[in-house]
């Protein structure tokens, strides 16, 4: 759902710009509206349900805002709060558009009952997945990721490892996801509109923070996991998964809801040997065998090929993570049939 916004503010620069750049990034969250006239104003909150009021602090006392789901006060500094009930929030008016569109979609989030479950249209789900760790599985995920923006997607990586690769990759300027993981449990609350209000973008891949705690992760529910999967494939183009190493119920289930398994394999006897236990010893290879592509990452040469979709990345000699996803980014992830 789109959220409608409705800004009243008497600075009519001020409203424009921020109209138009709310309508130009941010167009397929909020739909936004301006009033600056109390005398318009009383004509058009009647006319039109809007979810979300953006008031300035000196016309508060002159709108009948009954019928906003969640008014917010925009607010100076230089403002005095003593005649302000403290039932409405405050956003500060002064700070840049894209902090102050998370925060309405935040508080917005907290105070929804929107319909929870899997939108009939949504994101493709790409999972990275290893039964070994240090393939290059996060390398992997992020270079797919980086790709598919550098094509205009509009992608969203979520790392579900339990120590998340997050902040060697990106800088966390956001709330971290515990805050959705909350939400998760507590069952309340539009958990797509918080996500959109939180998501870090950098590079053009957006992220979630990393969980304040270890534990975080480990307390979610299976059914927790499929509504935070579908929910950030419901807000964005492509949704690639970064999973850790164990294969445990919640990880069969993010493999059920994938479109395609990135399985990483390396040049190493552990790696290759590991994989080939998974893959021969485990019921859930052939259970996902169909839609599993298998990446010879760092130059690996497959000797016993399980499936006949492989994806061949090359080594790249570099200490810095980045460059060396950014680097991988350039390949062309293309499908070579091994006629197995």
């Amino acid at each position: 759902m789109k959220l409608k916004l409705l800004i009243i503010t008497g600075d009519t620069g001020y409203a424009e710009h921020l109209s138009s750049v709310i309508s130009e990034h941010h167009a397929d969250a909020i739909d936004v509206s301006v009033c600056g006239d109390t005398e318009r104003l009383k004509d058009m909150l009647p006319a039109r349900k809007f979810d979300v009021a953006l008031v300035e602090a000196a016309l508060i006392g002159n709108a009948d805002l009954q019928s906003i789901h969640l008014p917010l006060i925009l607010w100076t500094d230089d403002e005095d709060d003593k005649d302000i009930s403290d039932e409405f929030k405050k956003i500060s008016k002064y700070q840049r558009i894209s902090s102050i569109v998370a925060k309405v979609l935040e508080y917005y989030a907290r105070v929804s009952k929107s319909k929870r479950g899997i939108d009939s249209e949504h994101a493709g789900i790409t999972v990275v997945w290893s039964p070994v760790g240090g393939v290059g599985k996060t390398t992997v995920a992020l270079a797919y990721a980086a790709k598919k923006a550098a094509e205009g997607k509009q992608v969203m990586y979520l790392n579900l490892e339990p120590f998340s690769s997050v902040p060697v990759y990106f800088e966390e300027t956001g709330k971290s996801i515990s805050s959705v993981f909350g939400m998760l449990e507590s069952n309340e609350g539009d958990v797509k509109m918080l996500i959109r209000g939180i998501r870090c973008n950098e590079g053009g891949i957006m992220f979630l923070c990393s969980p304040d705690n270890y534990d975080d992760m480990y307390i979610l529910s299976v059914d927790n996991i499929t509504e935070l999967v579908t929910s950030c494939a419901g807000v964005t183009d492509e949704l690639v998964i970064d999973m850790s190493c164990v294969c445990d119920r919640r990880t069969r289930q993010v493999f059920e809801l994938a479109d395609t398994i990135y399985l990483v394999t390396e040049p190493t006897a552990t790696a290759q040997r590991k994989l080939f236990q998974f893959a021969s010893q485990h019921n859930v290879f052939e259970q996902i065998r169909d839609k599993t592509v298998l990446i010879a990452n760092k130059g690996a040469v497959i000797s016993v090929p399980l499936t006949d979709a492989v994806i061949p990345l090359p080594p790249v000699q570099s200490i810095d993570a980045s460059v060396v996803y950014k680097t991988l980014a350039g390949n062309s992830f293309e499908l070579q049939r091994t006629g197995t």
